[in-house]
């Protein structure tokens, strides 16, 4: 526990935590405001800092999100935030009386002992609302605490590659331009260090022309950062005297997006030639791409983080949907045999499987003890996670590939001398191949082979979803299974011809040319992260041959309607 943490809120006032939930991607926050997140009762935030801090909150927490319509966001610190009460489940609840400010809203969630979190984006100390917000918690008793965020000016930078200081040494000033006066530019003007500003796009070249103004020559590097640290951000390189040109050549401005806010770095740190050799983050293998991952949510779940550590957006799209079998006898026998002592092996192939064994033992009142004596085999990573989370350790995963093949690679064939029991319980889908069951039986094993559970076609999803895939609207979509392809192309329709067909294995591949898909990737063995490592080193190819040819990195849904695409080697 931290050595900050306060006691428990008292009965009348409760507590309120200032926290700061860094410039955008979540990865920022620190330890202690998980921590603080993970025990408050109420937040009040923007909705773009909600969608930072919801994921650590608990279930059930209450939300007071400050402001009203989510589509007309003002920039953080900007205008009076209007505040709408929304409960655990995200439904609108009413406010009583007009919109009022954030410090009385805040201080009425705290009553009745209440831990408040008050989240806003950067860094409290920085934030134009919170010292009001604090100081009338003091003034109203209101006991609180204060967790510092990485600020956006400092956040921002370091990922847009833009290093402030270095060997060198410099002054570094930070100025927010839609606050500054006219003596704060002829500072920041005459002097030669670096200057931070906090703006917003159409605003950047007025910010630009007032640091000429009081004195900075007009090819001084400047560099210019929106949606800094999430995948969406975007890093343009001009001078003082271009950068308005520079928006305009890339068709940046005008836009709606204009009111945007955005972080210029002013100074020769963020000169282009430097950018080039420290932008780690725009330069990352999938950068912004958006990759569909058609799977459950729960198998979709590691696939995803590490779709998003190669810099990709995943977006999950259940194509089977689980049900238990049709007759729950076959099952319910074979729980009971593993009790009885009628196995010595059960062999887990998916963690559909686990979760089925495990709904079943809970049925029975039974836990892990029951698997006492017992040995427990898992096909791959993810079924062993599964296991240990349900208090059981295997006893084997294959040491090679994670299949059934390479379980039967690792089994040990039966042998009556140190084999009291020659018998297996397969709990599985009931679309599962013979492999392993055939493979069993060619060691010596006895196999009851037993459907635990059904997979049936997942319902379609969202309209904006599926038009998103027959549009071209993704990047990348990864098949794990010949069945992926088939429930996909059934209940969203066929990708189009620009995304990015990823696919884990020759049979998948297969399929996939039959519903008519070109294969660009296709994994060297059939892992899952094997997959998304092959679309990593596919992207990072597209990426290297664009900047060879010195045209413009895009993303392939960037490309033109209809352009042909030429199969990959890879």
């Amino acid at each position: 526990m931290s050595p900050t943490t306060l006691p428990a809120a008292g009965p009348e006032h409760g507590h309120v935590t200032f926290l700061g939930a860094g410039p955008g991607d979540p990865g920022l926050l620190t330890l202690r405001a998980v921590e603080a997140l993970s025990s408050a009762d109420v937040l009040v935030a923007e909705h773009e800092v909600l969608d930072v801090i919801r994921t650590h909150a608990r279930q059930g927490v209450s939300v007071v999100q400050t402001d009203a319509d989510p589509s007309s966001v003002s920039p953080p610190g900007t205008g009076t935030p209007q505040l709408t009460v929304v409960d655990g489940t995200s439904t609108p609840a009413a406010v009583p009386g007009a919109a009022r400010d954030a410090a009385h809203l805040v201080m009425e969630a705290a009553r009745g002992g209440r831990r408040v979190v008050r989240a806003v984006s950067g860094d409290p100390g920085l934030d134009t609302y919170a010292a009001e917000e604090m100081l009338a918690c003091a003034a109203a008793g209101v006991p609180f605490e204060v967790v510092p965020g990485v600020a956006a000016a400092v956040g921002v930078p370091a990922y847009a590659g833009v290093p402030l200081r270095d060997a060198d040494g410099a002054d570094v000033r930070f100025v927010d331009a839609r606050t500054a006066s006219e003596r704060c530019w002829s500072e920041v003007g005459t002097s030669d260090g670096t200057v931070v500003v906090s703006t917003t796009l159409d605003a950047v070249a007025a910010a630009a022309a007032e640091l000429v103004s009081a004195g900075r020559k007009p090819d001084t590097p400047l560099s210019v950062t929106i949606a800094g640290t999430t995948t969406r951000q975007r890093t343009w390189t001009a001078t003082l005297g271009t950068i308005a040109q520079t928006l305009k050549q890339a068709k940046v401005l005008p836009s709606p997006d204009g009111g945007r806010p955005v972080i210029a770095v002013v100074g020769e740190r963020s000169a282009a030639a430097r950018r080039d050799q420290l932008s780690w983050f725009e330069s990352k293998p999938l950068f912004g791409w958006k990759v569909l991952v058609p799977r459950t949510k729960e198998q979709a779940a590691s696939l995803s983080d590490q779709l998003r550590s190669y810099g990709a957006v995943p977006h999950e799209v259940p194509t089977i949907a689980v049900e238990p079998p049709r007759t729950p006898q076959q099952m319910e026998r074979a729980v009971k045999g593993l009790v009885t002592g009628r196995y010595e092996w059960i062999a887990f192939t998916s963690v559909n499987a686990v979760k089925a064994v495990r709904e079943k033992f809970e049925e029975y009142g039974l836990d892990a003890r029951a698997f006492a004596g017992i040995k427990v085999a898992a096909v791959g990573e993810q079924t062993a996670k599964a296991l240990v989370a349900f208090g059981v350790k295997p006893d084997l995963v294959p040491s090679g590939e994670q299949s059934a093949a390479g379980l039967l690679e690792d089994w040990p064939p039966y042998d009556p001398v140190f084999d009291p029991i020659d018998r297996v319980f397969l709990p599985r889908a009931d679309i599962a191949t013979e492999t392993l069951v055939a493979g069993l039986i060619e060691l010596g094993w006895e196999v009851d082979d037993v459907t635990a559970y059904r997979t049936v076609r997942a319902s379609p999803p969202p309209a904006e979803t599926r038009e998103a895939i027959k549009g071209g609207g993704f990047d990348a979509v990864l098949f794990t299974s010949s069945s992926t392809v088939r429930n996909l192309v059934g209940i969203a329709g066929k990708p189009h011809n620009v995304t990015v067909i990823a696919c884990i294995g020759p049979a998948t591949a297969k399929t996939a040319e039959e519903h008519g898909l070109r294969v660009d990737v296709m994994a060297p063995e059939p892992s899952v992260h094997k997959l998304a490592e092959a679309l990593a080193a596919f992207g990072m190819k597209r990426r290297a041959a664009a900047l060879e040819a010195g045209d413009p990195v895009t993303r392939p849904s960037e490309r033109r309607p209809g352009a042909r695409r030429r199969r990959s080697t890879t």
